[in-house]
């Protein structure tokens, strides 16, 4: 069971805190929800207490995992093939995995990419997210601010230029 304070992360949103725990009447039912207050756009979401398992909900990174993190940033980017609609669709099963480094590869690659050439404005949404989840993840994991965070992140794909 969760607690208020519990840091945890919802694939395909990012990292939060648990704030509370809510009872909201849906359909005449009564149902129990998570707060989950998000560190970047002052975001809540709610989630379901009975439905926990099913979405994927998991703890933060440990700090040797944002060691992965950073190697992964560091690599080479993948060569984009395809139509962007294809490409859309693997980067997007590759984040709906929840894996921070499937989600680090993502955010390398558009960004990458996004230098070289413009990308769609689809890819660019999903940049958007895929840095969202990334750094709001390694606010908690690395205990930074989301602005400290980004400049991390910049200053290596900086190198990544080549």
């Amino acid at each position: 069971m969760l607690q208020v304070g519990d840091k945890v992360v919802y694939p395909m949103h990012g990292a939060g805190v648990i704030a509370g725990i809510e009872n909201c009447e849906v359909l005449g039912e009564g149902k129990s929800y998570y707060v989950l207050q998000m560190p970047l756009g002052n975001m809540k979401v709610m989630i379901p207490t009975d439905n926990v398992d099913n979405i994927g909900l998991r703890d933060v990174i440990s700090m040797a995992k944002v060691d992965e993190v950073r190697d992964v940033l560091e690599d080479k980017p993948e060569r984009a093939s395809g139509s962007w609609n294809k490409r859309f669709h693997a980067n997007l099963d590759r984040m709906k995995s929840g894996d921070i480094c499937d989600v680090a590869a993502v955010a390398r690659n558009l960004i990458l990419q996004d230098r070289q050439r413009k990308i769609s404005s689809g890819e660019r949404r999903l940049l958007d997210l895929a840095k969202q989840i990334l750094v709001s993840e390694l606010v908690y994991a690395c205990g930074k601010t989301p602005e400290e965070v980004e400049g991390w992140m910049e200053e290596i794909l900086s190198h990544n230029l080549h």
